[in-house]
């Protein structure tokens, strides 16, 4: 018995190792690279010091031709790095993971006051949030309430909605996408800093029309709805980055499972955890999903199996399945599925050491009908990823309890 009894021990431990392997081996993949992306941006920001661009860039997005692709405070992906950077903080507890998201961070503070974008949530949430999360920074909360109040410039009674894109008015007078569900953890969070309830009331409201909107009969979403100003009726049905009108963009599919399951989070409404376990059905029940459960960039894309993939929506839905797993009968699944993202992720779609200027990931795809960002390493893909072993890793030393 007493052979037996070590024989089980042995296999509990080693099973434990492997489970922590798989974090603790992809979160020294992501440090060393990291390095290397400092390295290319200090080089990058420099240079456009030195050619006195307006606006300065502040962090890494892409690569174009195999060159790193730098953006301004304004655009939508500014803040995932320092998301990055706040992960492996929080992970590694090193001061000088510390002390660089705090650099890059605070780079993003102009952006409480852009009222022209949707996409709060991302740019300021992913920054400042994670950086209020594991410091507490008094000024950190206050620009992220100043983000929310600017954020909530863009709601409008009449449609129940955000609006999403300033641009594209040729096309669409008031739309919203899918994407924008992400931003509405921002409102939550003012809420709960402030006590005001009406960014709850705003996200909320947000959520439940797009539900009611965005969703097909087979709970697949659209990409873009758009809403009549004067009646709030929707006006066309349509997608921007997706394959055509009537299919599933498979990043859009991701942010719907993540921003519902953020939703009941916060709400506790079942509406919220239906919608987000009837989307996880559809993406994982599609025919065209592939065995390693990365997708390709659309479900319906004609060119399948010779389509990209894309490795942003496969770390948007792993980080999801995480969370969703706290919440549902189902949970063991979901543990199971992005258990095997993750996986995948590391071993099949990971940057050579030193290669692709720092990223983590490779292979997503940002707008395949616009040929833009197609088979690149994203920062978003990596700041999901990293937010997805996290959430992988306090879930199995909290024996399933919390992602917090």
């Amino acid at each position: 018995m007493k052979i037996i009894a070590g024989v089980i021990i042995v296999i509990s431990c080693s099973a434990m190792l492997k489970k922590d392997d798989v974090v603790r081996q992809a979160f020294d993949h992501a440090a060393k690279q990291t390095l290397v992306m400092l390295k290319e941006v200090a080089i990058k920001l420099q240079a456009a010091k030195a050619e006195s661009k307006n606006p300065m860039p502040v962090a890494p997005r892409t690569l174009k031709d195999g060159d790193l692709v730098v953006v301004p405070s304004r655009d939508w992906t500014s803040g995932f790095f320092s998301g990055v950077l706040w992960y492996l903080y929080e992970y590694t507890g090193k001061k000088e993971w510390l002390d660089e998201a705090k650099k890059f961070t605070a780079a993003m503070e102009q952006e409480k006051w852009n009222g022209k974008t949707h996409d709060m949530g991302f740019k300021m949430y992913c920054s400042y949030g994670n950086g209020y999360r594991l410091t507490k920074d008094a000024t950190y909360n206050d620009v992220l309430v100043q983000s929310a109040k600017t954020l909530s410039t863009r709601f409008r009674p009449i449609t129940g909605v955000l609006r999403s894109w300033d641009h594209s008015r040729d096309k669409w007078s008031y739309p919203v996408i899918i994407d924008n569900m992400m931003n509405l953890e921002l409102l939550f969070f003012a809420t709960r800093s402030t006590g005001d309830s009406s960014f709850y009331k705003i996200a909320v409201s947000h959520a439940k029309t797009t539900m009611k909107n965005h969703y097909r009969a087979d709970n697949s979403s659209y990409h873009v709805i758009e809403y009549d100003t004067l009646t709030g009726k929707v006006l066309k049905k349509n997608t921007h980055q997706g394959y055509a009108h009537e299919s599933a963009w498979s990043r859009g599919q991701a942010w719907g499972l993540y921003g519902f399951t953020m939703c009941y989070r916060e709400t506790k409404d079942k509406a919220f955890l239906e919608q987000a376990e009837k989307i996880a059905k559809y993406i994982f029940s599609h025919p065209h999903m592939p065995a390693d459960l990365i997708p390709y960039w659309d479900y319906d894309a004609p060119g399948i199996p010779n389509e990209p993939r894309d490795v942003s929506a496969a770390a948007v839905i792993a980080s999801g399945l995480y969370e969703l797993s706290l919440y549902s009968p189902n949970a063991k699944d979901y543990r199971a599925k992005a258990n095997t993202i993750v996986q995948n992720l590391s071993k099949n779609y990971a940057s050579p050491v030193g290669g692709s200027k720092g990223f983590i990931l490779l292979h997503s795809t940002g707008s395949k009908p616009a040929n833009s960002e197609v088979d690149v390493p994203l920062s978003y893909a990596d700041y999901y990823f990293l937010e997805a072993l996290l959430r992988k890793d306090k879930l199995e030393k909290t024996s399933y309890k919390s992602i917090q």
